[in-house]
């Protein structure tokens, strides 16, 4: 497996948990990460932590940050030595990274699949349209992290098997509920935690709090381009000294964050070129019972289900309404908190998605034979 994905330390349990389940199975598993990768949140420095029953090795990578152009230099030498029978790509079909690692693999005589995250219909100039074509015809399954992005693979021609599997799910012993009783707090505790950025509606946040009658605080964790301009407008709302700006958390000690919190809420906004394609931190908060409240953005609405709520993308009005009556109604909270738990649990944990991910290596291998 290539991934960027997995310099974070907390996603490579993924990795151990697949080892796991395969070690019976016949796999052998090897996965290539980078020293670093950089996006308009910051850089994520690679973490060696989840390391156990497979072997993950750091390869050196170009065009660092650009998510078309990126690709990793000693790849093809590194699948030389190794020689695969299975070559997962984790990365979109339309970058030079994927259709490199996919030649490379097919030379050896190596089945490739790749993962795609992209749930809008984009026509990507040439030489990427190019790619993202011949990358098609060199896969004979492709994974789809949400059921949108699967859409689009078939819109644009992908003639394979989709599988419909999210990226990461989670470790519910270490994303669980800090007791089994309901801390007693003098306020209700919201929480924001991800980049901070336009798409993902922070100021809309920050408008429907500024509303809401009663004792509460706003905790936001992460890092990105609009971080002055959020706080220049909590303070603009008169709201500075109720809002903590957290910054970045270590994702080791993500879920004692969402611990703290009563409430969690993701207010993504759809852009021309954007729409929430998963919600990680949907699930994670899920996973330690807090209640969580979603936009109708993407794939937030299908993660959620039942065990939220979910509002109109934008509308701080209706955001500030469901807020104020979580924060009046503390009994709802606990029930779908608890609720939410139990939908991770049942869907979003790194056994089931490596379950997933291990049945669509042994459909690729029976390809090899």
């Amino acid at each position: 497996m290539v991934s960027k994905a997995l310099v974070v330390g907390a996603y490579q349990r993924k990795a151990e948990v697949l080892a796991r389940l395969g070690a019976g199975r016949g796999l052998e598993l090897t996965v290539l990460i980078p020293p670093a990768w950089r996006d308009r949140r910051g850089t994520q420095m690679a973490e060696l932590r989840h390391t156990d029953g497979y072997t993950l090795r750091v390869i050196p990578l170009r065009f660092n940050g650009n998510f078309h152009l990126h690709y990793y230099p000693t790849l093809a030498h590194e699948l030389q030595r190794l020689r695969p029978h299975i070559v997962h790509m984790d990365e979109e079909p339309y970058n030079l990274a994927t259709w490199l690692g996919l030649r490379a693999a097919g030379r050896m005589g190596a089945v490739g699949t790749f993962f795609t995250w992209q749930n809008l219909y984009r026509s990507y100039p040439p030489p990427f349209r190019w790619l993202e074509q011949q990358s098609y015809r060199r896969v004979p399954i492709a994974i789809a992290g949400n059921h949108d992005a699967a859409a689009v693979l078939q819109r644009k021609g992908f003639g394979g098997a989709i599988t419909v599997i999210p990226q990461f799910g989670i470790d519910p012993v270490h994303f669980s509920p800090i007791t089994s009783s309901h801390p007693q707090r003098d306020c209700c505790h919201i929480g924001y935690a991800g980049g901070l950025l336009p798409e993902k509606g922070i100021d809309l946040l920050l408008r429907a709090c500024a509303g809401l009658q009663g004792a509460w605080q706003l905790s936001i964790a992460g890092e990105g381009s609009e971080q002055v301009s959020l706080q220049k407008l909590a303070a603009t709302l008169g709201i500075a000294e109720r809002v903590t700006w957290v910054g970045k958390v270590d994702s080791e000690a993500m879920a004692d964050f969402y611990r703290t919190l009563d409430l969690f809420v993701l207010p993504s906004r759809t852009q021309p070129n954007w729409k929430e394609q998963f919600g990680r931190v949907l699930i994670e908060a899920m996973a330690c019972a807090v209640c969580v409240v979603g936009s109708d953005s993407g794939e937030i609405p299908n993660v959620i289900g039942e065990a939220g709520v979910v509002v109109p993308e934008k509308n701080v009005e209706q955001l500030r309404v469901q807020l104020q009556g979580l924060l009046d109604n503390a009994p709802r909270r606990y029930q779908l908190g608890a609720a939410g738990r139990t939908r991770v649990l049942h869907n979003y944990t790194m056994a089931a998605v490596a379950e997933a991910t291990l049945d669509c290596y042994e459909r690729l291998y029976a390809l090899c034979k």
